[in-house]
């Protein structure tokens, strides 16, 4: 069956604001090319990614917080290298990296066979490049989103998944777990003591169950109202976000606040430890005395690109019922607005669900 004719969705028109969400009810439906798959959306979730580019932070131009523009967005100029990847956008696009829904047509290259199958979304897509590069595409980034009643991706990238939780708690777990996934493997996570910065949030929250189901003893950086959700995602101690830190301490941290206190981060390995980055919500300027990281045998790691595999080994934990969603609200997608300024707001833990269907 071939699907024609229009849609509703929120799309995002430029940089700014939030009344750079505009909802429109004339969207084409798209087609799915060769070794593509049509989807019929059923639920997304907001990330920071969506507001970060929304507002152009991921700009070098913008050098503060991410919630400094994050209602009114920055009055730099961000055009130019507005995206994560420092290329321009296209506009108007669907925005939205969390998708889970229904493949209803396939492109050609495609087996028919797939038509009905309930499908995750591979948020970090990668690119097939003729060079060496890791090369990474992002959904409702650098192609149309599930911000949208359809999508349209790679067959490859919708990967089938077994499971009795609803759409929106299924569509809260692509984008910030799989990059939580991607930061633990990159550091091999195991049996190790792991502090975890921005815990409350989807990322964060995601890594403390993440850690956990590898062994790791785990402390989550948080604030004191939200301690004891994140005691019972698995997170062994908590810490206060402004509390001293015991020095040396962790073999891993994960972190995605970076800002102010990214020395104390550093200071709270141990010799020969990993810190791993996938974020920087307190601000991406920080200071490295280089001393540090060579007399004491530290490993710094940034986390972006992820093999593929890391999606399908978390579509497998979520068939096994090793991790759960926390989903703390849920909107309908013609309030998205409404949604990013909750989102905003940072007083939830885990995801906020966007019904679609």
């Amino acid at each position: 069956m071939i699907y024609r004719g229009t849609m509703k969705g929120m799309v995002l028109t430029g940089h700014g604001g939030l009344d750079r969400l505009v909802w429109r009810e004339d969207l084409p439906v798209p087609l799915p090319s060769e070794n593509e798959v049509l989807i019929r959306v059923g639920a997304s979730a907001v990330n920071n990614t969506d507001v970060n580019t929304r507002t152009g932070w991921y700009s070098k131009s913008v050098r503060g917080d991410t919630a400094e523009g994050a209602a009114a967005g920055y009055t730099a100029d961000i055009d130019a290298d507005g995206s994560w990847t420092g290329a321009p956008l296209g506009f108007p696009l669907v925005q939205g990296a969390d998708c889970c829904g229904e493949i209803v047509a396939v492109g050609e290259g495609v087996s028919t066979g797939r038509v009905g199958e309930r499908v995750l979304v591979r948020a970090l897509q990668s690119v097939a490049e003729g060079d060496a590069d890791s090369r990474v595409s992002t959904f409702g980034s650098e192609r149309n989103g599930a911000f949208a009643e359809y999508t349209s991706v790679l067959s490859h990238d919708a990967v089938a998944v077994d499971s009795d939780l609803s759409d929106v708690e299924l569509a809260t777990f692509p984008c910030a777990f799989s990059t939580a996934e991607g930061m633990i493997q990159r550091g091999a996570v195991g049996a190790d003591r792991v502090l975890v910065t921005g815990a409350s949030g989807g990322v964060g929250s995601a890594a403390v169950q993440l850690a956990k189901r590898r062994g790791a003893h785990v402390t989550a950086v948080t604030s004191p109202g939200k301690a004891s959700a994140l005691r019972a995602l698995g997170a062994d101690e908590t810490l206060d976000r402004d509390a001293e830190l015991p020095a040396r301490s962790f073999d891993v941290v994960l972190d995605l606040v970076g800002g102010a206190r990214w020395n104390d981060w550093i200071d709270a390995l141990r010799n020969g430890g990993r810190y791993v980055t996938s974020g920087a919500i307190a601000g991406p300027i920080v200071e490295l005395d280089l001393r540090t990281l060579y007399l004491r045998d530290l490993s710094l790691f940034g986390s972006t690109f992820q093999p593929d595999t890391v999606f399908t080994d978390l579509v497998g934990y979520i068939e096994a019922g090793e991790i759960r969603p926390v989903v703390a609200e849920v909107y309908p997608l013609r309030d998205l607005r409404q949604a990013q300024e909750s989102f905003l707001a940072k007083s939830f833990i885990g995801k906020i669900g966007i019904q679609v269907a």
